[in-house]
């Protein structure tokens, strides 16, 4: 039976519906298992979601994509979400990019191996294990799947090993920005995010003790609040300087701020980038009190229309196939996988 490892892949699911002259009768669903619960399978088909009981179910099993992404829209997509988390240290080996930011986040601190990086792939690697030794780091290398399978073969050899397996998921704006007739604003706390110029009125409602409901408040400013940068440095363990670079050397970027009663609940990042087409979302989290109430469907949705009226059309997030509440809220939101992506690790000495 699938499981929540499961989650973002395409399956194909036999139940059964019936049965005729004492044979069970079979139908088959195919699409993107969203969600796991003991007594469900949901899946995301090209005509709408679809619940099987797991009684229903005779046979489940994950099925290859129904197409692998073509080389240069996977390479379009990653020299996207680069611009939109920039490294201050940034140096070519040939198109490859090798990044540094004070060891803040493994992607700004990872070699990008795509392209051709003007040298044989074993003596490339070398070079890259050379410079992030030269700096006192370890060396990382982000390996955008299927695209730089070569480099990852030739990382096995050398025996490293990988972090989890990050899924780069997809949704056209129009989609992301319309609210679909049952919105998400009651979604049950599992399925919010955690450890996670001005615009009001959007947003969800938020219950006080008492059942009093109070409305929350977005904004979208061109800079953090003191807050929000406290926020995203409890998330990701301190923001030094280069995390700071990293958040705000983006030319068009927007920090959300979501308030109930004046109180900070939630914050999320949006950039635009890859030559206007693509909003990257980034640090979307609700703080553990008002988890459950809709503020990270509010924020996303909030700068989603901001990137589309930048003139975006396309949106991107980044997010560990293991984080099931994550991916269960963005396959809700319309996401989908486009890639996937591993970073490399080196052995242990």
């Amino acid at each position: 039976m699938l499981g929540e490892q499961d989650l973002g892949h395409r399956i194909v699911v036999r139940r059964v519906v019936g049965t005729r002259a004492g044979r069970p009768v079979y139908s088959d669903a195919l699409g993107e298992l969203v969600e796991v619960s003991d007594s469900h399978l949901t899946l995301t088909t090209r005509t709408g979601q679809v619940r099987v009981p797991i009684t229903e179910v005779h046979r489940a099993k994950r099925v290859p994509p129904a197409r692998r992404p073509a080389a240069d829209a996977v390479i379009e997509l990653e020299l996207a979400a680069d611009e939109a988390w920039p490294a201050p240290v940034r140096v070519r080996l040939g198109d490859w990019l090798l990044r540094a930011a004070d060891g803040w986040t493994g992607r700004a601190n990872s070699a990008l191996p795509v392209g051709d990086p003007d040298r044989p792939l074993p003596a490339a690697l070398d070079e890259v294990e050379r410079w992030y030794a030269a700096r006192g780091q370890q060396p990382l290398v982000t390996t955008p799947l299927p695209l730089a399978a070569p480099v990852g073969a030739e990382l096995d050899l050398r025996g490293w090993g990988s972090r989890p397996t990050v899924l780069v998921q997809t949704v056209a704006l129009p989609l992301l920005t319309t609210p679909p007739e049952t919105d998400l604003d009651a979604m049950p706390p599992e399925a919010e995010l955690g450890a996670a110029s001005r615009g009001a009125g959007l947003g969800a409602a938020s219950s006080k003790p008492g059942g009093a409901v109070s409305a929350a408040v977005i904004e979208l400013a061109d800079e953090p609040s003191e807050q929000w940068l406290a926020v995203a440095a409890s998330r990701k363990g301190g923001l030094p300087e280069a995390g700071r670079h990293v958040l705000t050397a983006v030319d068009q970027v927007r920090f959300a701020h979501a308030y109930v009663d004046g109180a900070l609940v939630a914050v999320g990042r949006g950039t635009v980038t890859g030559q206007g087409r693509w909003l990257g979302l980034s640090l979307i989290e609700v703080l553990p009190p008002a988890r459950g109430q809709g503020h990270a469907t509010a924020l996303t949705r909030a700068l989603g229309r901001w990137a589309q009226a930048a003139g975006a059309t396309q949106a991107f997030l980044q997010v560990e196939q293991h984080n099931t509440p994550a991916v269960t809220l963005y396959r809700k939101l319309g996401f989908t996988t486009h890639h996937t992506y591993r970073t490399r690790t080196p052995p242990t000495p």
